[in-house]
């Protein structure tokens, strides 16, 4: 250190602070001498750092959804419209995206808690996403491990996603449910109706006839479930096969696209709440591009940006698409949503309602 000057080490080492602009809100977490209060404990997040933080900020702007979404619809709204699904029903209209793994875990009763209180507007999802459910009310999704050898599990008959596990009877008890309600709609069909995802969706969740169904609630409630790749998954695998024994079935998945663009285009305001990424995230981000970019938006997957997929891509990205208004405040949490989901609706839609 011969030759340094103690004057140039301070000024190495403790540069003084020129700007304190961004020196705004302390760091502080929960304090447990308080007692155990979940409510504060959660609310204490917003002052944590890191993804705490986010949460808390994901948290602000659900509730501001929840807010908007109670005023009073502009009368200019009152319009005609072409069919129900894009009436103007509220002054914020949210859409709900997630992928099929999260129906497959104990987060579809959180989904199921949000459709039956009609506190969402429109749900986004994959084809698992909406086999899985209709599944769960014949026959259970069982709890296993992550380690547990793939190769072990197909001789004795069952699939694994992460830590959970489904026998193929399940498939085939699918199957034998499924499989009547094709051949009806195939009949409707020839009778003049033209069927999209959304359209079929509606009548097995009608068909399904169970209050555990997140389906049967959007059914009962007129909740749109838009599901452009109906076709990848099980449900997709009972198509193909029905189209050998009784074919001609046809879906219409532009009728679809234009309901949704429809809805995101005549709504006052919007709201995405986007767990996971891929087709569920881009397709309701595009709707929004629509009317040039959602309101309030709160993103929920474990993907990065450096890749540059979409999955990973952070609200500001989409803010240059026109997809995300240019003045909102959007959050990013990076997380599984299996863990956060069901806090974020404790901090937001539940608080609300009970």
């Amino acid at each position: 250190m011969a030759g340094a000057s103690t004057s140039s080490l301070d000024e190495a080492i403790l540069k003084k602070t020129t700007d304190i602009s961004l020196l705004r809100e302390k760091v502080s977490g929960y304090d447990w001498n308080q007692g155990l209060d979940y409510n504060k404990l959660l609310n204490s997040y917003l002052h944590t750092g890191f993804q705490a933080t986010n949460f808390g900020l994901a948290v602000n702007e659900i509730n501001k959804m929840i807010e908007c979404r109670r005023l009073p619809i502009p009368k200019e709204k009152y319009i005609d419209n072409e069919d129900e699904f894009t009436v103007v029903k509220n002054n914020c209209t949210i859409f709900l995206g997630y992928t099929s793994n999260l129906v497959s875990s104990g987060l579809r009763e959180t989904i199921k808690f949000l459709v039956q209180h009609n506190m969402v507007d429109c749900i986004v999802t994959t084809a698992g996403g909406i086999e899985e459910d209709f599944i769960k009310c014949i026959t259970p999704t069982f709890l296993g491990d992550f380690k547990l050898d793939g190769k072990t599990l197909r001789d004795h008959g069952i699939n694994r996603i992460g830590n959970l596990l489904v026998p193929n009877d399940n498939y085939c008890s699918f199957e034998n449910w499924i499989m009547p309600l094709l051949d009806d709609m195939l009949k409707e069909q020839k009778d003049g109706v033209l069927w999209t995802p959304s359209k079929v969706i509606e009548k097995l969740g009608k068909e399904i006839n169970n209050e555990d169904s997140i389906y049967y609630w959007t059914a009962k409630n007129k909740i749109p479930v838009f599901c452009p790749a109906l076709t990848d998954g099980s449900i997709g695998d009972m198509m193909f096969l029905h189209s050998f024994k009784n074919p001609g079935l046809v879906l219409d998945i532009i009728s679809d696209l234009r309901r949704l663009n429809l809805m995101a285009m005549k709504s006052v305001n919007t709201g995405m709440i986007i767990l996971g990424g891929g087709l569920i995230k881009h397709h309701i981000c595009n709707a929004n591009l629509m009317r040039n970019g959602a309101d309030f938006s709160v993103y929920l997957n474990t993907s990065s940006e450096f890749d540059g997929s979409d999955s990973g891509a952070r609200p500001d990205e989409a803010k240059s698409w026109g997809k995300i208004k240019k003045d909102a405040t959007p959050v990013k949490i990076y997380a599984e949503a299996t863990l956060i989901f069901p806090l974020l609706v404790a901090q937001t839609f539940a608080k609300d309602f009970f």
